[in-house]
């Protein structure tokens, strides 16, 4: 495996580092100022200016849909272990995957369209996506179930005629409080007394079809992420064509592992990004203040935890970027032990940064004049969201306990002392 970073890979860092300190550092307090003004004003559920405005530069820069490899459509698409890093710098700052059209759920929604929706639904609906008129949303998770394991959905998804109607109540929509959220893809059951994995579906659904109620916008610890909203959506006898169906009945599984493992390297590399801006901002605190006569950044329990911050940080790359190669050559399927790993480990690693960075800061850093109290707040959700650490841990414990099944000969037999 070779991690050197290509000379294209280098000069695309090269802009986009350029383009983050000319156009999105600057303007990180524009944008919540923003948010902030429309809330006042009673409606927070309003695209920011700024983000618009950014949008045509980084178009014009050639930072524009980099996520999706292998599309006809999207020609400036990059691997996954090419993008990677790009990731991870649009990572350092919450709104800035948007602007270089590259932020969930809108890539994931991508995707799937791109891999299994058909030429007239990819007409429709990706390609104002790959432009960014429009935007999307994911329905999967529900309210009434335990939804870490998806074979509990429940939400109804039934062939009548040329059409099919669908019920059930979803929750954790990210992006549908959006006024340009456009369409949504949805998951339900469409055969229940088929298999385990044989009785879901995934469908297109036009945000605006009669039936759709978005019900309320959930927080997350306490923080609304206005205008994006992560919402409660309720469908009733919502009709939408035949046609809409991807792939055709029973795929829904196959689908959202194809969906969900890109989005997994995608979320952890932005982990990254965020990581390494709370290291920066550590130390910077650090070397800044004074306490009981000396630099802080002279007690060894920071210099501890700084080493350990680097050490965490470098193994969670390394990681994330041994799982974006093995995705592109051997494919999710073979690399779902990788995939599962660096779901588990990336979160957990920011979270404990974060939790540094925010003591280094003492009480700024629970206030909204840093980025560490949002920036937890999101990784904390990260170890739930895409499947919680509980359930990436399971599936991780049975392939290595397969492996072991696997190996002939060694039994395990103790050793007598002696002999």
């Amino acid at each position: 495996m070779d991690f050197q970073y290509t000379p294209k890979v280098k000069d695309m860092q090269a802009r986009l580092l350029a383009f983050m300190d000319e156009h999105i550092y600057p303007n990180e307090a524009r944008f919540f100022a923003e948010i902030a003004e429309n809330r006042a004003k009673g409606n927070a559920w309003v695209p920011t200016k700024i983000v618009e405005e950014l949008k045509p530069k980084a178009l014009a820069a050639g930072l524009w849909n980099l996520f999706l490899p292998k599309s006809t459509r999207a020609p400036q698409g990059l691997s996954n272990l090419e993008y990677a890093p790009l990731c991870e710098i649009m990572g350092r700052v919450p709104f800035a995957a948007e602007v270089f059209n590259c932020s969930a759920p809108d890539t994931g929604n991508m995707e799937t369209l791109e891999r299994y929706a058909s030429e007239s639904l990819k007409d429709e609906w990706l390609e104002p996506l790959l432009r960014g008129e429009i935007r999307s949303a994911f329905l999967m998770t529900e309210p009434d179930v335990a939804s870490s394991d998806a074979t509990n959905i429940e939400c109804e998804i039934r062939r009548e005629g040329n059409e099919y109607v669908i019920n059930g109540r979803k929750w954790w929509s990210s992006g549908a409080g959006d006024p340009r959220c456009a369409v949504y893809i949805v998951m339900g059951k469409t055969n229940p007394d088929a298999g385990r994995h044989e009785q879901q579906s995934m469908i297109v659904v036009p945000a605006n079809s009669k039936g759709i109620t978005v019900v309320r916008a959930l927080s997350v610890f306490g923080y609304d992420d206005a205008p994006h909203g992560h919402m409660e959506v309720l469908l009733k006898n919502v009709r939408v064509p035949a046609e809409n169906i991807l792939l055709g009945e029973g795929r829904g599984f196959e689908i959202a592992q194809g969906r969900l493992g890109p989005g997994r390297i995608h979320h952890c590399m932005r982990t990254i990004g965020i990581a390494e801006r709370a290291l920066e901002l550590m130390c910077k605190r650090l070397n800044e203040r004074v306490a009981f006569g000396r630099e802080v950044a002279r007690q060894t329990v920071w210099q501890e935890r700084i080493a350990e911050s680097r050490c965490m940080i470098e193994q969670a790359r390394l990681l994330t970027l041994k799982a974006a190669y093995m995705m592109d050559t051997v494919g999710n399927k073979v690399a779902k032990a990788e995939i599962a790993m660096i779901k588990i480990v990336a979160p957990n690693m920011a979270c404990q940064i974060i939790d540094w960075a925010i003591q280094a800061h003492g009480g700024g850093g629970v206030s909204q004049d840093f980025p560490l109290a949002y920036a937890y707040a999101h990784q904390r959700t990260l170890r739930l969201a895409d499947g919680p650490d509980e359930v990436h841990r399971n599936s991780l414990a049975k392939l290595e306990l397969a492996k072991q099944l696997a190996v002939p000969g060694d039994m395990g037999m103790p050793i007598t002392r002696g002999s």
